[in-house]
């Protein structure tokens, strides 16, 4: 499933951050950067999903 997050991130970010975290800040964000630009909408998606994926393990 992480797999499908991290793609999803690179091609539709919101949908991976929305996977991710459900309706919170963290969507909105990733939808205002994804509306200013796709590479800075990007970034943030995969280091908001591999972030989360790291405090889900700790």
């Amino acid at each position: 499933m992480k797999f499908v997050r991290l793609l999803l991130g690179i091609f539709l970010p919101p949908v991976g951050i929305f996977l991710t975290y459900g309706l919170s800040t963290t969507l909105f964000i990733n939808i205002l950067l994804t509306l200013l630009g796709w590479i800075p909408g990007t970034i943030h998606a995969v280091w908001a999903i591999t972030k989360h994926d790291e405090q889900a393990i700790a």
